[in-house]
């Protein structure tokens, strides 16, 4: 019986020597590891935008005509009120004479109306008021005649009577002779007149306008950045001729996917930057939001105003350049690589590096950015966490590994 305990007990070694070998020998899973450790978080979005002058002045031919003079070129800057560019303004100012021809003409006609009538209308209504009155004054003498006459039986009663009429004929036409030239026109017709000056008047305005613009003077001092004009080189009514503005005051035009817009406010830092200038980078903030969202090529997207902070140099209007806005800044945050980050059943937890195995810990954790995740609670600044695999394998709790960095 002895022997037999002997045996089973020599089995038992030769089995815990198996296992404890094995444990011992076996390959270890490599880990790729990182330290938790606190460190400045910026959760960030990013667009492309267009570089504008905040204050723009483009210039168009007014009229289908012809350059006459250039006196400054592209890339100059120009001080307010230089002239810039002259057109050739005889077709502009044939407009301008025409158009004041028919603001007197309209004048006249509004006059008319307002006075009763032109002067050589008024002077023939008082003559004719005149000649009724006389008219009407001789009728009442006859009428006076044929009673007196009627009186002492020399004159029959219907001779008195048709004086009597003939009186008020006379009276009646030169009631409505006076009428005439006191109201020659209605007030519909006075309206129409007014109309018609009116319209003759902006016409003129028009004209002048155009014939301005045949000269382009500098509004305010800047740089011509966009010069498309040659002395006697002929212009289609509405080319743009000529763009300038102060390249100091510059700002980018933004365009927000419509899903980003949410994260965006008023004052948030921007980093802008340009392909053309590869190690340069402007600063701004946000100065508008959105208040509608337009289509923009194949996007939807919100148009955001960025004024740039400091000096613009090296920023050439027009130009497309990247957006990085700030949305969120988090100092000093306790945080680990996001891909060290696993979640299931919507509880998030994490692989910490015990010893040479790994513990998995349940974890609270703050918005994300693109690379980190802030640590709110289960894990201590100077913990080592598991980020993966070499040999892709899942990671599992008490796993023996090899730690790689």
């Amino acid at each position: 019986m002895s022997r037999k305990w002997q045996w089973i007990g020599a089995a038992v070694v030769l089995v815990l020597v198996f296992f404890t070998a094995r444990y011992f020998l076996r390959d270890r899973l490599q880990v790729r590891v990182a330290r938790v450790e606190r460190q400045m978080l910026q959760n960030t979005v990013s667009t492309n935008g267009r570089v504008e002058p905040i204050t723009n002045y483009s210039f168009y031919s007014p009229l289908a005509t012809t350059v006459e003079a250039v006196y400054a070129q592209e890339g100059d800057l120009v001080r307010a009120g230089k002239l810039i560019l002259r057109l050739d303004d005889v077709a502009a100012r044939a407009q301008v004479a025409s158009a004041e021809s028919a603001v007197r003409t309209a004048q006249a006609a509004y006059e008319a109306a307002t006075h009763n009538g032109t002067q050589a209308e008024r002077q023939a209504a008082a003559a004719e008021i005149e000649q009724d009155r006389l008219a009407g004054q001789q009728a009442q003498r006859d009428l006076d005649a044929m009673t007196r006459l009627a009186a002492t039986g020399a004159a029959a009663q219907g001779e008195v009577a048709a004086a009597r009429s003939r009186l008020e004929t006379a009276e009646a036409t030169l009631k409505a002779a006076q009428e005439n030239a006191q109201h020659r026109y209605s007030q519909g017709e006075i309206a129409r007149a007014k109309a018609a000056l009116t319209d003759a008047e902006a016409a003129l305005a028009a004209a002048q306008h155009v014939e301005a613009q045949t000269s382009i003077y500098a509004p305010a001092t800047g740089w011509i950045y966009s010069m498309d004009a040659s002395p006697s080189e002929y212009e289609e009514a509405g080319k743009l001729l000529l763009k300038m503005a102060d390249l100091h005051k510059q700002r980018v035009r933004a365009y927000f996917d419509e899903p980003d817009l949410g994260r965006l406010a008023l004052g948030q830092r921007v980093a802008i930057r340009w392909d053309a200038k590869p190690g340069s980078e402007w600063r701004g903030h946000i100065v508008r939001l959105p208040i509608t969202v337009v289509t923009y090529t194949t996007r939807n997207v919100g148009e955001v105003l960025v004024d740039i902070d400091g000096p613009e140099d090296g920023l050439l209007p027009d130009t497309n350049v990247t957006v990085t806005v700030t949305t969120a800044s988090l100092p000093n945050a306790l945080s680990m690589p996001r891909d060290a980050l696993h979640e299931r059943n919507g509880k998030y937890f994490a692989y910490r590096v015990d010893g040479d195995q790994l513990k998995r810990v349940d974890i609270t954790i703050g918005p994300p950015t693109l690379t980190q995740v802030p640590i709110l609670s289960g894990l201590q600044d100077g913990d080592m966490v598991a980020t993966g695999s070499l040999n892709g394998q899942p990671l599992q709790e008490g796993v023996p590994i090899k730690e790689v960095r």
